[in-house]
């Protein structure tokens, strides 16, 4: 079921395609119009006044002359394409003007004119904080990640993250083991997979009735500066954003820097000055992160956030550790806490390769294994919390 207004979506995807998916440009000309539709029968002059750049105005002006037939296909086939999408099961398209648009993330000061969503997107209600760091993490930096997002899901919190490698994957692999609800914000179209080794820990996520959400059609590839946008609307979905690990050029110090500026909580992970990934965290506590070690520090600080979901109940999650097939539990008891490669897990077990792939796909999924350059590391069952 859509939940868009069919009347006027195909103008907030017309203006956004011509906007080549520019959020600044779309607030630029909805500062000015009172709506896509106006602002889309605006003339160039109009666009260049309001703020927009000369390459989207002459888009604009291409377009309403019917002068380009490649536009004209891209305005015509895409945007048919686009709501084809929406209305497919599990697929949902909103904008700014719905009513089911998330409130947390209308306040920020740039919110995505348009979400696309799949899986469960009534997630974007439920209370949520952002786990983030370092995409190559240490082995602690990759536990406390699993065990800090178990711990906050099975309290009964939305766990949300970018799903890329390192923290991000292991938040988002600590909440499913929990049985918990998790989101993960694309630098991509909710159709692409990114990374690749993330594949099976993505497809998990959907199949336990998370959410995948990006402000990017779907077909849009994963680009470099796609991701730096993506990091807003993590910060603005939460009530707070944890840093694990992160170094001092890390993009999650941008992440957490957007949510200070978005009222939001920033809590910070510590860890060794003589550590490059820690230096982030340690920089963000210097500067007035609130510095927390257990899931209960981060639990304290939200009651009086909470209050702002009081009409909304949390997930109940359903935390316990899966029964494993004698076949996979072989697998996982074979790779000790080193990083193993499959070759070496074939070799050790005397298994078939089928069944060893087949058995790591089982343990990525039920977020007992973790792919890493090089193989795939064991990560360590939740902790119970104090």
């Amino acid at each position: 079921m859509t939940t868009y207004d069919s009347a006027t979506a195909p103008d907030w995807l017309r203006l956004w395609r011509l906007l080549e998916q520019s959020s600044q440009s779309a607030h630029f000309l909805l500062q000015v119009f009172s709506s896509p539709a106006a602002a889309l029968m605006a003339d160039g002059a109009a666009w260049r006044a309001a703020g927009v750049a000369p390459q989207k105005v002459r888009r604009l002006e291409l377009w309403r002359q019917g002068k380009d037939p490649e536009l004209q296909r891209e305005m015509d086939e895409g945007v048919a394409a686009d709501i084809a999408w929406s209305e497919a099961a599990g697929q949902r398209l909103l904008t700014l003007d719905d009513a089911d648009y998330p409130r947390f993330l209308r306040e920020i000061a740039d919110p995505p004119p348009l979400l696309f969503l799949r899986g469960n997107g009534d997630l974007t209600d439920f209370p949520q904080v952002a786990l983030v760091g370092s995409r190559q993490p240490s082995v602690n930096g990759r536990e406390d990640a699993v065990v800090l997002a178990a711990e906050l899901a099975s309290s009964g919190l939305v766990i949300t993250s970018g799903l890329a490698r390192g923290i991000d994957a292991a938040a988002h692999a600590g909440c499913l083991r929990a049985g918990g609800k998790t989101i993960a914000v694309l630098g991509a179209g909710v159709d692409q997979v990114y990374p690749r080794e993330n594949s099976r820990l993505q497809a998990a996520i959907l199949e336990r009735d998370g959410l995948l959400l990006s402000e990017f059609r779907p077909g849009t590839p994963p680009l470099p500066q796609h991701f730096p946008r993506r990091n807003r609307i993590i910060s603005g979905l939460s009530l707070g954003v944890l840093v694990v690990e992160a170094a001092l050029e890390s993009g999650s110090l941008i992440t957490a820097r957007l949510a200070a500026e978005q009222g939001r909580m920033v809590w910070a992970l510590p860890g060794s000055r003589h550590h490059a990934q820690s230096q982030g965290c340690l920089k963000l506590i210097r500067e007035g992160a609130t510095m927390v070690t257990q899931s209960r520090h981060i639990l304290s600080d939200l009651p009086p956030m909470l209050g702002l979901y009081h009409e909304v109940e949390a997930p109940t999650p359903k935390s316990k550790r899966p029964r494993l097939e004698r076949q996979v539990q072989l697998v996982l008891e074979a790779m000790g806490q080193e990083c193993r490669h499959a070759d070496w897990l074939i070799a050790a077990t005397g298994q078939p390769a089928a069944a060893v792939l087949s058995a790591l796909s089982v343990l990525e999924m039920e977020g007992l294994v973790v792919a890493v350059p090089g193989g795939y590391e064991r990560l360590p069952l939740p902790l119970q919390r104090a």
